[in-house]
């Protein structure tokens, strides 16, 4: 939308043009209806962005030499998918190298994955043998099926939110389950740490969700939200990086919610939220 020449960044939530508020620095959009975030600037083209330099010494730094830690982490992500539903065959949205679709086929879960990195879709390949298409889920989703698809860290990268859950929804069988985890911009850290959050990352993190935005925006796109979550960064930490970090982690998520467990209703670092593909009629 135009207003006398200028242009006006309409929200991917509620559709406001205009009138969003900076914040953060001025990193980051809010608007002011709805009060959805997202990072100023064009995004860039994702296949270009995440390319091997990403996975090495950029985004995720030594993701391909950490084969430990990201099974540890794909460990801990099965055995909460696994604590809402069973899948029969499961398809994974940005599987990265491979390990949660590795995690899965040892459970003996039907999964395959799709992947835009060709560095990452490579690796996943050739290292773990796994399926995986390289390319956009947008695009490739919508020709597959599956009962559950999962996106670990994946929503707040895309160029469109709602494409993206459009074609989770098409690709998933009636009543399927869609398991998604994304940076909870309404936790504790984020207020505390402010344009020092890391999850801000304004080179790849294109929009950031609290539980009350990302489920409006589940349910507009034929979705219903079945629970949400959030756990602390240090979940996702082996013992010894707790240990390590017990000080000025430790310390501040106690602070922050009143107790030493890695898990919160709302404060944590990281959201997570099991939604299922709504097919009742009039929805």
């Amino acid at each position: 939308m135009k207003l006398d020449g200028i242009e006006l960044v309409r929200c991917r939530l509620c559709g406001r043009a205009g009138g969003h508020s900076p914040t953060l620095g001025d990193l980051l959009w809010r608007c002011a209806d709805c009060g959805f975030v997202w990072t100023a600037g064009d995004a860039p083209d994702p296949e270009e962005l995440y390319d091997e330099a990403y996975y090495t010494t950029d985004g995720y730094q030594e993701y391909f030499s950490s084969a430990g830690q990201r099974r540890f982490e794909a460990g801990r992500r099965l055995r909460w998918l696994l604590s809402a539903t069973r899948p029969g065959t499961l398809l994974e949205a940005g599987c990265a190298g491979g390990y949660f679709l590795e995690a899965a086929h040892h459970a003996g879960i039907n999964a395959t994955g799709i992947e835009v990195s060709h560095a990452a879709a490579t690796y996943a390949r050739d290292h773990l043998h796994m399926p995986v298409r390289q390319g956009y889920f947008e695009t490739i989703a919508p020709t597959l099926t599956a009962d559950t698809i999962c996106a670990f860290h994946v929503l707040e990268h895309v160029q469109d939110p709602r494409a993206f859950l459009h074609a989770a929804h098409t690709a998933l069988t009636p009543g399927g389950w869609l398991a998604l985890e994304v940076p909870n911009i309404a936790s504790a850290a984020a207020r505390r740490l402010g344009t020092d959050w890391p999850a801000i990352a304004p080179a790849y993190h294109r929009w950031h969700f609290t539980p009350d935005t990302l489920s409006r925006m589940l349910v507009e796109t034929g979705f219903r939200v079945i629970s949400h979550d959030t756990v602390f960064s240090r979940f996702y930490w082996r013992a010894a990086a707790r240990w390590r970090n017990a000080r000025n982690l430790l310390v501040a998520d106690v602070a922050a919610c009143g107790s030493p467990r890695v898990t919160h209703p709302r404060q944590g670092d990281l959201l997570r939220i099991f939604a299922r593909r709504n097919d009742r009629s009039g929805s």
